[in-house]
């Protein structure tokens, strides 16, 4: 990466006294804009206001032929301490970071389900890595910022500067460290914050036809504590690439309501080491494995500009790749057989009724009645092995076209057309083969297949690890809306988690 990280915290925790300022302002850089406006710089400042001895931050676009512009500006007061040389201490730059955090929360627009949910206020003691998440938060701030209110002629330059900043290990690293501050339900609306702004980035790019790469903004993360492995993701749809998709393509209603969602994914597994008499098991066994379509806009912006809530893509299958990295003493490796999701049944009744009866006539009646018992087994789940490696895979079907799988299928028009396909009205049905939601979770009750890697009795008390490796395909068939159009995205992560052998 051409420019260096920038040190926002280190920048901060040197500001001296605003007494002893001797301009109305102090000044840092975040990013330079293109070649073609060499003058102009993305800059976070700290300037005094009406109250003399507290400075407020604001980000503005500094330029040596215009006025400052600003973009951005800080609201809550903070509490320095007069007596200190160095006013930024540890306890007020921690203040100052979750001011940040808040106003980064700010800029989603469907927050409704976290607005009882406090950011914390913890002690800068019990923050480990304090600068990077702070420069971090800094950095993703600016991003925001940038895609709503930065000028043209410097917003460009700077996103991709900053997008490369924060694609970094490190900063990776630090945004999983504030997640487990925040808690569950903050992270998600963060993560709908900044996934609504990347999404906006990804449209414009495409509008102007920009032919510079683009990241995959994905974000995950993965840890093990107590018997349990957890890896939580989050991508943008429109961030995903397109394996398949109809022509021609779909009008602008339904285009915004595709757009504006994120896929939001937590896979869950239980682990357990069972020592043998002459060798080791490490068995693995699902706990929870869950994938939702969250909105990324409120419903009132969605009805005004888009084709409804309900027109949004459903997962049609995930597949997991569990393996050991390390693969020294192992012996083997087995799983459980294949199976379908269990049956669900339900009956179809249909039925017509009808009366003619004029005054002083015969009468006429016509009642007839039909019904009939189906089974629903929309989601088959296949566990295989390669070498050492254990694949799950979930698989949803069609069960209007034959049994076909859907990630790999284009509906037919006579399907598209008929009220009573299972595609149809998916999230309302009772039979259903979605949450009401829109997404799916597989428990471990219905998916309670162990995976055993057998291994030798060397690796006792060896720290190891498991790569897991998955990929996510979704899938949009009309559901109410009147089109015909279809398409079927998919993504790709990959995490590595650890355990020890005792």
């Amino acid at each position: 990466m051409s420019e260096k990280f920038p040190d926002v915290f280190t920048w901060i925790q040197n500001i001296p006294q605003i007494t002893k300022w001797n301009t109305t302002s102090l000044s840092f850089c975040i990013c330079h804009s293109a070649s073609d406006f060499p003058n102009s710089t993305l800059n976070l400042i700290a300037q005094r206001n009406p109250n003399p001895k507290i400075p407020t931050f604001s980000i503005i676009v500094q330029s040596n032929n215009h006025p400052p512009l600003y973009l951005w500006t800080s609201k809550q007061e903070l509490n320095i301490n007069s007596n200190s040389p160095n006013p930024f201490d540890e306890q007020t730059i921690t203040s100052l970071l979750f001011s940040f955090v808040e106003s980064i929360l700010t800029y989603t627009s469907n927050s409704s389900n976290c607005s009882t949910i406090k950011v914390p206020k913890p002690d800068p003691s019990m923050i480990n890595g304090l600068k990077d998440i702070f420069n971090t938060v800094i950095l993703t701030l600016s991003f925001l910022v940038c895609v709503y209110e930065a000028p043209l002629y410097l917003r460009e330059n700077c996103l991709i500067t900053l997008r490369n900043h924060l694609v970094t290990c490190h900063a990776r690293q630090a945004t999983t460290s504030l997640m487990k501050l925040l808690g569950s339900n903050l992270e998600e609306q963060w993560m709908r914050s900044v996934n609504l702004a990347i999404t906006n980035w990804i449209i414009e790019r495409k509008d102007n036809r920009s032919n510079k790469t683009t990241t995959t903004p994905l974000f995950s993360y993965a840890f093990s504590t107590y018997g349990l492995w957890k890896v939580q993701l989050y991508c943008p749809i429109e961030a995903m690439e397109v394996e398949r998709s109809s022509n021609p393509t779909a009008d602008s209603r339904l285009l915004f309501s595709l757009k504006f969602n994120q896929l939001e994914g937590v896979m869950q597994f239980n682990h357990k080491v069972v020592v043998r008499d002459k060798w080791i098991d490490v068995i693995v066994k699902i706990d929870n494995i869950r994938y939702d379509v969250i909105k990324l806009v409120n419903e009132r912006l969605m009805s005004r500009k888009g084709a409804g809530e309900h027109e949004k893509h459903f997962p049609s299958r995930i597949s997991l790749q569990i393996t050991p990295t390390l693969q020294t003493d192992f012996i083997s490796v087995s799983v459980s057989k294949s199976s379908n999701n269990p049956g669900r049944e339900f009956e179809v009744e249909r039925s017509i009724e009808g009366s003619f009866d004029p005054p002083n006539s015969l009468g006429l009646r016509v009642a007839g009645r039909e019904a009939s018992t189906m089974t629903m087994t929309p989601w088959k789940f296949e566990q295989s092995v390669l070498g050492y490696t254990a694949n799950l895979n979930w698989i949803l079907y069609d069960s209007s076209v034959g049994g076909r799988e859907v990630f790999t299928t284009k509906p037919s028009r006579f399907s598209i057309m008929s009220p009573r396909s299972w595609f149809k009205d998916r999230y309302a049905r009772a039979y259903r083969s979605f949450t009401r939601r829109g997404g799916v979770i597989f428990a471990g009750d219905e998916y309670g297949e162990s995976v055993v890697w057998k291994i030798g009795k060397g690796a006792m008390g060896r720290r190891m690890e498991w790569e897991i490796k998955g990929s996510i395909w979704l899938t949009y068939w009309p559901n109410k809306y009147k089109t015909f159009y279809h398409e079927t995205r998919r993504l790709e992560f990959t995490q590595n988690l650890q355990l020890t052998i005792n």
